[in-house]
């Protein structure tokens, strides 16, 4: 145990360094002029000199990338994130006020995709070749091929603009103050982007889970079980399923980073205020604090998800911990 949480800690200092380095390395590498996509062209072009050279010493235009990051680390080090130039608020600020929305829209998302791609996937290779099993693979062909923001777009077209079901966009009613906004109004607006978010993630895991399926009901023992007049659900209830968890919990915890990632288009496409939205409204104006903040916060999403995995690994299958022990 003290090699596994040594070897883990390491790991995760060096993904937190990498990560923070490539971030600020890309911004300062980025064509992206941060005094004039926040000021604007015609504002830029009546400014005084002074003004302007307190404007670019504001938002760091023309100091060197190592400086900048060097900076960055020893205010990090001292528990400071810094300071967003975009929002004018401390970086743990902007990120705290956002994650919740961003977190509950990952969670319900993930569960639900996870949950609703295992059971496709076990129905459809339990009955191979079906019109069950053809359906299943239809729609999780076109939903692999469909581009997160297509499918969102849709998905609000359809269910806010014409049926009227949903909000057409932002995390609350338009108007109303925040200590007015009631458990079931956020629910509201949280619905359809969650929805749209675990339609996307459906497809990789039912695929997957089929496949497997398919493996198990062709076993020796499945095979048997069934030569004794066990039903097909008895079957997978049975003797499948601790089969089957095992690479479905692998699928699912390895989906983190693109749930994560989906996160981000489905925001922008929702107007949802989420850590998606503000990254890309960091990466636009070339806030180098915040978008290191929020790149820091995903990596700490996914290592968590990856290091979760592999601890309930060991809780499905008794061999793997058993080995991870001996070794």
């Amino acid at each position: 145990m003290p090699r596994f949480i040594a070897g883990n800690l390491a790991k995760f200092a060096l993904l937190m360094a990498a990560t923070s380095f490539v971030v600020f390395f890309l911004v300062s590498a980025s064509p992206v002029d941060p005094l004039s996509a926040n000021v604007g062209q015609a504002a830029l072009a009546n400014l005084s000199d002074e003004r302007r050279v307190a404007l670019e010493a504001h938002w760091g235009a023309g100091v060197p990338f190592w400086e900048r990051y060097g900076a960055w680390i020893s205010g990090l080090a001292q528990g400071d994130l810094g300071t967003s130039l975009r929002f004018n608020a401390p970086v743990a600020d902007v990120i705290a006020q956002r994650a919740l929305n961003s977190c509950a829209l990952m969670a319900i998302a993930w569960v639900a995709s996870g949950v609703f791609g295992f059971v496709l996937g076990v129905a459809a290779g339990a009955r191979r070749g079906s019109k069950l099993d053809r359906a299943v693979k239809a729609y999780c062909f076109i939903l692999a091929a469909s581009p997160t923001f297509w499918v969102a777009l849709i998905m609000l077209i359809v269910f806010g603009v014409g049926l009227g079901w949903f909000p057409i966009g932002f995390s609350q009613p338009i108007g109303r103050a925040a200590a007015d906004v009631t458990f079931l109004d956020a629910l509201h607006h949280l619905a359809l982007p969650a929805f749209t978010l675990s339609l996307v993630g459906v497809a990789n895991i039912a695929l997957h889970t089929r496949e497997k399926t398919i493996d198990v009901m062709a076993s020796p023992y499945v095979r048997f079980a069934l030569a004794r007049g066990e039903s097909k659900l008895s079957v997978i209830l049975h003797h499948g399923l601790r089969n089957l968890a095992l690479p479905a919990i692998t699928i699912q915890f390895a989906q983190v980073s693109e749930i994560f990632g989906g996160s981000v288009l489905v925001e922008q496409v929702f107007s949802y205020p989420g850590l998606g939205q503000a990254a890309v409204t960091a990466g636009i104006g070339g806030d180098a604090a915040l978008l290191a903040g929020i790149a820091l916060v995903s990596a700490v999403i996914v290592f968590g998800g990856n290091l979760t995995a592999n601890v309930v690994y060991g809780l499905v299958d008794p061999q793997i911990r058993k080995g991870a022990h001996h070794a």
